[in-house]
């Protein structure tokens, strides 16, 4: 048996695959985020080990005694700071903190950045916020031994090693992505070295094993190994089986990805697409990546007082774009417009716009902002064949037949299963554990496939065209 872990930032999974990749067990374990000051986003990575104690004990009531591997998947880019002690110095400094924007833009103002890494210095990336923390910190950036990524503080509890891996170190600001190492230029110019960045292993390559103690308190065997695992995305890359050339999904999560997989390396920063390494050795992926998707429709839900599942439920069939315009920049934007300033808009306001048309303007909105991120891996070289659907919001038709429409893309939607994160960690555990590569990490059966709607493509274009348009306005209102 396999053990996938998921660190998400609303709560840990877990879930327990044998050789055939059957889920025999799953469990959860909810966590919170700390919002102390506007722009600020942080956890405690105590609560982690905590999380993960919970969901052991959980897993553990099916019985251990079969484990081989443990893979490991988490949200990116957060900056968990240790001291020489290996104890925790300060909170995490999550994904979505954008308190270092100043120091991102000071740092992609240094072509070497954009050339080694392949990616703009986004402000929610790891090295700008280490910048912060040298400018604003100085007694916590003085004791600063060892610079973790989230997930990679479960693998120091779980085997005592200092290990990241390919996918995860590529958002980091640090990495020569396409060397596949830590970059001592990059480090250098941020006061760095390698000396407070972890070992560096493919994801399906063992990192570490279980410690001992661990295994005998949740009744697993000795060895146990624990792959390097993958970045949220790149893990569920792995568990949709998105791992080569011309395959792609698209993510309705609390943010929006559109992830293409690549054979190759081929970087392109001005569009601001995310350029990375894939979890699979000699594999690079690329996204797309909009701040609130879900997110937008869960605040909208919250506005008129129902449930996102109700607002969506009472949708019809597909309908053209309608007066009513939404802007899903909630909390700035990532792909194509690098802007943590621009804020969301509701547009085209009318009497006759009742509840039904607000949600319908929602989700069009998040569907444009994935239309620029189309338009944008496009530019690279990256065409989409078909999107295989995952995430919460994958569960509205309406909303699949709208990205298929705008993106001019045949829509995958897999048969029941949950085909995230977890499973891509326990997979890249398996891979490990055996010696077996990309070959196991296959699509999942796909119970439909959404079309576009030739009927509404003009319809949607000229949509499209409104959105970019208001885009242009908004964001000159956003930065005055």
């Amino acid at each position: 048996m396999y053990i996938g872990l998921d660190l998400g930032t609303s709560g840990l999974k877990g879930i327990l695959i044998n050789d055939d990749q059957k889920v025999l067990a799953e469990a959860t374990a909810p966590l919170t985020v700390q919002r102390p000051h506007e722009g600020w986003s942080e956890q405690a990575p105590d609560s982690w080990i905590t999380a993960a104690e919970t969901v052991f004990d959980k897993l553990a009531a099916f019985g251990l005694g079969s484990v081989r591997g443990i893979g490991l998947s988490g949200h990116m880019h957060g900056a968990t700071l240790l001291d020489g002690a290996d104890d925790v110095l300060r909170p995490c400094i999550l994904w979505n903190d954008t308190r270092g924007h100043d120091e991102a833009a000071e740092l992609d103002g240094d072509p070497m950045f954009r050339r080694i890494t392949g990616n703009i210095v986004f402000p929610g990336f790891t090295a700008p916020k280490l910048a912060w923390i040298r400018k604003h910190e100085p007694q916590v950036w003085d004791r600063v031994a060892k610079i973790l990524l989230p997930k990679d503080y479960l693998r120091l509890w779980l085997t005592g090693e200092h290990v990241s891996e390919m996918s995860d170190a590529a958002g980091t600001s640090w990495l020569d992505t396409g060397k596949r190492d830590w970059s001592e230029d990059l480090l250098q110019a941020t006061g760095l070295s390698r000396a407070e960045m972890p070992r560096l292993v493919e994801g399906s390559a063992v990192s570490g094993h279980l410690r001992g103690e661990l295994a005998s308190r949740w009744g697993l065997p000795k060895g146990v190994v624990v792959a390097g695992g993958g970045g949220d995305n790149a893990a569920a890359g792995v568990g949709v089986g998105v791992v080569k050339a011309g395959q792609a999904f698209v993510s309705l999560g609390t943010s929006g990805v559109l992830f293409a997989a690549n054979d190759g390396y081929q970087p392109d920063p001005e569009t601001a697409v995310h350029t990375f390494c894939h979890a699979l050795p000699n594999t690079w992926h690329q996204m797309g990546v909009i701040l609130a998707a879900t997110d937008a429709l869960n605040w909208y839900a919250g506005l008129v007082g129902q449930t996102a599942a109700a607002l969506t439920g009472e949708l019809g069939a597909l309908e053209a774009p309608g007066k009513a315009l939404f802007l899903p920049y909630l909390g700035g934007e990532r792909t194509p417009l690098n802007d943590s300033a621009i804020r969301g808009a509701l547009l085209g306001l009318e009497h006759q716009t009742d509840r039904a048309a607000g949600t319908r303007a929602v989700l069009e909105g998040v569907t444009f902002a994935f239309r620029d991120s189309r338009d944008a891996l496009a530019a690279t070289g990256t065409r989409l064949e078909s999107l295989l659907a995952v995430g919460g919001g994958a569960r509205s038709d309406y909303w699949l037949k709208a990205i298929a429409t705008a993106l001019d893309c045949p829509v995958l939607v897999p048969a029941a299963g949950d085909f995230g994160g977890a499973l891509g960690a326990a997979r890249l555990g398996l891979m490990a554990a055996t010696g077996t590569g990309a070959e196991i990490a296959t699509m999942p059966p796909i119970a439909r496939t959404i079309e576009p709607d030739t009927r509404l493509t003009a319809a949607f274009d000229a949509g499209h065209a409104r959105y970019r348009a208001a885009q242009a306005a908004i964001q000159k209102l956003s930065n005055p």
